[in-house]
């Protein structure tokens, strides 16, 4: 059975058509919402290349039933550079060169944004904590924490 819905998405509602209700968030952002940043990997909450923030509380998408996310404010890494311009964190990562492969790089950038918006300034321990959800294959991490860094102490200034 099809279901119709709308989901706030990015400061914006969006209607989900023809739908099961039994879909993931992930599901539906990236095939009926077209909004591809938001990666699929793992399907089991295992690797954070799916993070987005529900009423501001990061979350895995792929376990997260779309309808049940109704009426609540839904973050994609899109949000984060509306106009086109990077945001501080994904322009960071950038010059730090913790982009590589990018899969993992918006549910990084995500993690980051969140840990950076509660703690200004975070110790290494709750950098290593708030991106301890995400699996990166290819950066070793050290450049992502370089990233991390940077923001801090730009935000800092």
């Amino acid at each position: 059975m099809s279901e119709h819905y709308q989901l706030r998405v990015n400061g914006e509602s969006r209607p989900v058509n023809d739908a099961w209700l039994g879909e993931s968030l992930l599901y539906v952002l990236r095939e009926r919402l077209g909004l591809a940043g938001t990666k699929n990997a793992c399907e089991q909450g295992e690797c954070g290349s799916c993070s987005v923030l529900i009423d501001d509380v990061l979350v895995c998408s792929c376990l997260v039933l779309a309808a049940s996310a109704m009426d609540r404010e839904i973050s994609t890494v899109e949000s984060l550079a509306p106009d086109g311009d990077l945001s501080d964190v994904q322009r960071a990562f950038v010059e730090a060169g913790a982009v590589q492969c990018g899969f993992c790089t918006p549910g990084l950038i995500m993690a980051v944004h969140d840990l950076l918006d509660q703690k200004p300034s975070p110790s290494d321990l709750e950098v290593r904590e708030a991106i301890s959800g995400n699996l990166c294959r290819c950066t070793g991490y050290v450049r992502i924490f370089d990233a991390v860094q940077r923001v801090a102490a730009e935000r800092e200034e």
